[in-house]
């Protein structure tokens, strides 16, 4: 997940520690589920790493479609892209989805991300943005307590 900050230009944005993801991913009720891509030892990657990729992703629902899968990472090392590993994690993730009888897999990109842009049409996926106008919203720290106040 820092290597996925990194990537992004966004490590002053993660806020979360590693104690947080192990109790939200993996205490008795999750928040969100995961998958990783490993490779055997002989293939690891330059600084030694056999976990090379994930998918983290979680259930939602949409008023107008109902179940939804939300995948909120996609991140594959740079040394192992272009071999199909991307794809698996996001097509374990949907096959995830329609077991969940889940009718839309659900994401977001950044604009500048052009490869990833390309690889998910490439998919077959919609970008929304353009098609239904919706703009993501956020609501956070000092706002947000204000916001759950009666």
């Amino acid at each position: 997940m820092e290597e996925l900050s990194e990537y992004e230009n966004m490590t002053d944005q993660v806020k979360i520690s590693q104690k947080d993801l192990e109790q939200d991913g993996f205490s008795t009720k999750p928040f969100f589920h995961g998958i990783v891509a490993e490779v055997p030892e002989q293939h690891k990657a330059k600084e030694g790493h056999t976990k090379i990729g994930y998918a983290l992703y979680f259930y939602s629902y949409s008023s107008w479609v109902g179940r939804v899968i939300y995948m909120e990472n996609l991140y594959v090392m740079p040394e192992f892209r272009g071999k199909g590993i991307g794809k698996a994690l996001m097509s374990k993730v949907a096959q995830l989805g329609l077991a969940a009888d889940c009718t839309q897999l659900h994401f977001t990109v950044l604009d500048g991300n052009k490869s990833s842009l390309n690889f998910y049409f490439s998919q077959g996926c919609l970008n929304l943005t353009g098609k239904m106008s919706y703009q993501f919203m956020c609501c956070e720290g000092k706002a947000l307590e204000r916001l759950a106040q009666p």
